[in-house]
């Protein structure tokens, strides 16, 4: 099988990290189906496993944390009736907590909403921390026994409470539009949290962003995950660019730097690099021993 080149590799890999979909990849650069689908579990697996050895110790001061909605092969309400479905068809939520200074991603989780990931989801969130912080959620009761399961007393912890409204007009402005948020409450649950800062915006703000950066996580498209292991490559993939490579308009380095986590700004090739480095620490698999005629 041929092997692409570096080049190539950084290529696929900034097209998929700025919202590109696999198969507008292949028409770009001539590169298979596979190869690109393969390229992106690699690099999720790489970028996964770098991301749990060192974002740690962060000294994060304001943490916020939330959920995206998205869906595997098929939308919820059309599993039932879906040929094939897998297992872990139908929601699929991403888990995010950001540093509300440095805007780095501290800790991700893909899976359900229940409060079994609530609680996988908050004890790492609370391994990756240096400092005491003060934690602001929505009003998801399943943060309530996970953040005091995971940090106990030592955290200043508030949830922001919206509270909806109908959306105002008929036909497909409803249809499509979300709730109107017509207040918010918030509610100091753990410790003394300075309720000026008590707010979900910039979690929230980095939903868009994923949105954005991930063509699977598109509204009102074809461009959905079919297998949830690739839809958590992908997000492993967009959380070390994020973090590592694309330098954030405000602060002007990248959250990595920022954070004190990386002492330099990651380029793509950094990423290809480690894919390389795990591809040369695996041993090389033969095929079947061929006698000559």
């Amino acid at each position: 099988m041929r092997k692409l080149a570096p080049k190539d590799r950084a290529q696929i890999l900034h097209m998929l990290c700025e919202g590109m979909s696999i198969r507008a990849i292949t028409r770009m650069t001539g590169a298979s189906k596979n190869t690109v689908a393969k390229l992106l579990v690699d690099a999720g697996k790489v970028c996964a496993a770098y991301h749990d050895a060192n974002v740690r110790n962060v000294k994060a001061a304001r943490v916020q944390v939330d959920e995206i909605w998205s869906f595997t092969y098929a939308k919820q309400k059309n599993v039932a009736t879906a040929k094939a479905a897998p297992e872990a068809a139908g929601d699929t939520w991403t888990w995010t907590a950001i540093d509300a200074d440095s805007k780095l991603i501290v800790s991700y989780l893909v899976g359900g909403r229940d409060s079994e990931y609530a609680n996988w989801f908050i004890d790492d969130l609370a391994s990756r921390l240096a400092t005491r912080v003060q934690l602001t959620s929505d009003g998801h009761r399943a943060y309530l026994e996970a953040v005091e399961g995971a940090f106990g007393a030592d955290v200043d912890y508030a949830q922001l409470v919206k509270l909806y409204g109908s959306v105002g007009g008929k036909g497909t402005e409803v249809r499509y539009s979300p709730a109107e948020c017509t207040g918010i409450r918030k509610r100091t649950v753990e410790g003394k949290p300075d309720e000026a800062h008590v707010s979900t915006s910039y979690v929230e703000r980095q939903n868009l962003t994923m949105r954005m950066h991930m063509r699977r996580f598109t509204r009102l498209t074809n461009a959905f995950s079919k297998k949830v292991e690739n839809h958590a490559h992908a997000v492993a993939l967009h959380m070390m660019y994020y973090n590592f490579i694309r330098i954030h308009k405000t602060l002007r380095v990248t959250p990595a730097m920022a954070a004190g986590v990386a002492d330099r700004l990651w380029e793509i090739g950094d990423i290809v690099a480690l894919i390389e480095a795990d591809e040369a620490s695996q041993p090389r698999s033969r095929g079947p021993y061929k006698k000559r005629a």
